[in-house]
């Protein structure tokens, strides 16, 4: 059994849950439930809030909240959105909040090891800052003068002294760590670009804020007037929920050096920079362990626009839960979203993808073949060793996707075995078979329930709730016991 260990980005907690993030936890749901489920594997699944930072502390201030009462309310929103029965179903094993007085206390220990190393100093400075990315910007990176990720949000002028870290230090090692580690991002395409980026030279960045200017943050060790920026302390989180710098095995388990171990960190593409550059400079400058594999996503777009409550694009995630279900979501967003560039998410395309994929594919699929199975007195206890597929090449395609972290690859296999296995009851024809020679459409429907068997197997990371229905009504076939799995849905979503 190996040690797996896998990580969401936090997000802010200035706003509700998107598809977006329902888009990153899913995805690392399913990895998650595959290594552990699957292959076996002792499974550390982080996720959590990042409750720091200007966008916090101004969105708590807007609504004349305290900004502590503020971040606990969004951090229970993003928790219930995780939830098994009403939310994504996320099986995780800790969510932590950068608030955490264990994490506060990780991110000063990381800042002393940084400043030991010497790669910490202070400087008055003036930068352009995007508050929505919570990035420092350069005229380079602007499009009219404003952030293309957010150019509702002015870029404001940042005119202070701040601490900051040497960056350009770690230019070098950086780009031998890319070269040592032609695997480390993916896709390629990811990690070509941020050699690229790395290539073009980096400049040391901002790692605190004036306290007095903006006092929501983690307070700099021996400096009372300063607070680390919050993308410094948020980005340690990836540690400090395995016990770091306190439970030295469990932190050596899930984050050592062993090939032997796979740890993965998810983010979206407007993450590239922070996950596989900054974080791992700063590792570096600690002597830690870097990152093993960062794994980027695209954005969710909706009918080819980015979604936004001012284009009345947006479509809630839970909402959508709340009429289909959460297996219909998590259906959508693993097989018809590629897993690595961006995907379209319309109130159409996810009533047609819920229709064909699912009601007419898998559900159909398994409440024709237990009704004659019923029909025959035919069980799963019955002996069969064949497949309306070739179970062979199935198995192989699906793992060699799921252990290149390709979703869609893998849902595509998965609905492939689906298709052939509709296929064969419309050649085979048991159904008409038992009237006249009722052994021999037996050994069909027993084909038919072996193959569900198997199918529901390749489901159990993507549709944890179908797949206890399937798994329950395979066991005990009866009248009483066929699932409705996707009914037809009237009601508009």
């Amino acid at each position: 059994m190996s040690k797996f260990y896998i990580t969401t980005t936090l997000p802010y907690v200035n706003a509700s849950p998107h598809m977006g993030h329902a888009l990153e936890f899913v995805q690392a749901d399913i990895i998650a439930r595959y290594q552990r489920d699957v292959l076996g594997n002792d499974v550390f699944f982080n996720t959590g809030t990042d409750e720091h930072g200007l966008k916090i502390y101004r969105k708590a201030k807007e609504e004349g909240k305290d900004i502590q009462a503020f971040a606990d309310t969004y951090a229970e929103i993003f928790k219930q959105a995780l939830n098994p029965v009403t939310g994504l179903n996320i099986n995780y094993t800790r969510f932590i909040r950068t608030t955490d007085a264990a994490h506060k206390a990780a991110a000063q220990e990381f800042w002393k090891l940084c400043a030991q190393n010497g790669d910490i100093y202070k400087k008055a400075y003036q930068t352009k800052y995007c508050v929505g990315c919570e990035l420092e910007k350069t005229d380079s990176e602007l499009t009219d003068g404003v952030c293309p990720l957010h150019p509702n949000l002015a870029i404001e002028l940042i005119n202070e002294e701040n601490y900051f870290f040497r960056w350009s230090k770690y230019q070098q090692p950086l780009l031998d760590f890319y070269t040592q580690h032609p695997d480390f991002v993916l896709p390629p395409s990811r990690l070509h670009e941020i050699t690229k980026f790395v290539e073009a030279g980096l400049e040391d960045f901002s790692i605190s804020r004036l306290k007095e200017k903006m006092p929501w943050g983690v307070p700099v060790p021996g400096d009372d007037a300063h607070v680390m920026y919050v993308w410094f302390d948020a980005l340690v989180n990836y540690i400090s929920t395995l016990g770091w710098p306190n439970n030295n095995k469990q932190f050596a388990d899930f984050w050592g050096t062993s090939d032997q171990r796979i740890g993965i960190q998810i983010a979206g593409k407007d993450n590239l920079r922070q996950q596989s550059a900054m974080w791992q400079a700063m590792l570096m400058s600690a002597g830690l362990p870097n990152s093993k594999l960062i794994i980027i996503h695209g954005f969710i777009t909706s009918g080819g626009m980015k979604m936004s409550k001012t284009t009345g694009n947006v479509i809630d995630p839970l909402e959508i839960i709340h009429v289909y279900g959460t297996d219909a979501l998590r259906y959508f967003l693993a097989r018809e979203i590629a897993t690595f560039e961006d995907g379209d998410f319309t109130r159409e395309r996810f009533k047609l993808s819920y229709q064909s994929g699912l009601a007419n594919g898998l559900g159909n699929l398994v409440s024709r073949a237990l009704k004659m199975a019923v029909t025959n007195n035919v069980t799963l206890q019955d002996p069969c060793n064949t497949f309306a597929f070739d179970h062979t090449e199935v198995q192989r395609a699906y793992h060699e996707a799921m252990d290149g972290f390709n979703i869609k690859a893998a849902t595509d296999v998965i609905w492939e075995a689906i298709t052939s296995t509709n296929k064969f009851i419309e050649t085979t024809e048991p159904f008409k078979k038992a009237k006249v020679d009722p052994a021999a459409a037996q050994i069909d429907i027993r084909t038919l329930l072996k193959s569900i068997e198997a199918i529901n197997g390749l489901l159990r990371p993507f549709l944890p709730e179908t797949v206890q229905k399937i798994d329950a009504a395979l066991k005990n076939i009866s009248d009483d016991t066929i699932p409705r799995l996707f009914p037809r849905i009237e009601a508009k979503a």
